[in-house]
C-alpha cells in the first residue's frame, strides 16, 4: 500500500479543519451570546490570519520542498494525516480555552474557530495544489516524514516518479 502524499494530507487535514471552523463558528454564532462582540476585533484579526496564511503558506511549501529528502520504496512511511476525528476536539478545545478563563468571552471563541477555518483553507486550496504543481514539475511524490512539529515545520521526503 502507497503512503498518502503531502498533497492529499493538506487536502484531507486541511477540509476538516474548514468543516470544524465552520460549524463552530456556526454554532458559536447561533447559539451563543457575546460571540459576535467586538466585530471590528474579529474582522481585523481573522484578516490578519488570512494575510499571514497568504504569505507564509507558499513561502512554507518552497522551502519544505526544497529540502525534501530521497526516500527509498517509501520504506517505514505511512503518510497517514493526522487523524481527521482529533480537528474537531482542536478547534472546540483552543476555541474553549481562549473564551473560558476570560469570563466567557465569546468573540475570542469566534477568532478561533473562524482562523482554524482559514488555516484548513490555506491548507486545502493553496498548499495543496502548490505541492501537487511541484510534485509535476520534478516528477516526483512528496510525504511526510516523521519528526514534523507544528512549530519546527514540516519534513518532507520524496519518491521518484508523480502520483
Amino acid at each position: 500500500m502507497r503512503p498518502s502524499t503531502y498533497r492529499e494530507r493538506l487536502i484531507r487535514e486541511g477540509g476538516a479543519l474548514v468543516l470544524s471552523g465552520a460549524v463552530g463558528s456556526a454554532v458559536l454564532l447561533g447559539f451563543v451570546h457575546g460571540a459576535t462582540d467586538g466585530p471590528w476585533s474579529t474582522v481585523v484579526q481573522l484578516t490578519a490570519v488570512a494575510a499571514l496564511c497568504v504569505w507564509l503558506g507558499p513561502r512554507s511549501v518552497r522551502k519544505w520542498t526544497a529540502r525534501a529528502e530521497p526516500i527509498r520504496n517509501g520504506a517505514g512511511l505511512t503518510g497517514e494525516p493526522t487523524p481527521l476525528w482529533q480537528m474537531p476536539l482542536i478547534t472546540a478545545g483552543l476555541a474553549l480555552a481562549v473564551a473560558l478563563p476570560t469570563q466567557a468571552m465569546w468573540d475570542a471563541g469566534l477568532r478561533v474557530t473562524g482562523g482554524c477555518l482559514l488555516v484548513g483553507l490555506m491548507q486545502a486550496a493553496l498548499m495543496a495544489p502548490l505541492v501537487g504543481s511541484d510534485e509535476r514539475r520534478r516528477g516526483r511524490s512528496y510525504v511526510r516524514l516523521p519528526g514534523s512539529r507544528i512549530l519546527r515545520g514540516t519534513r518532507l521526503g520524496f519518491m521518484e516518479g508523480a502520483p
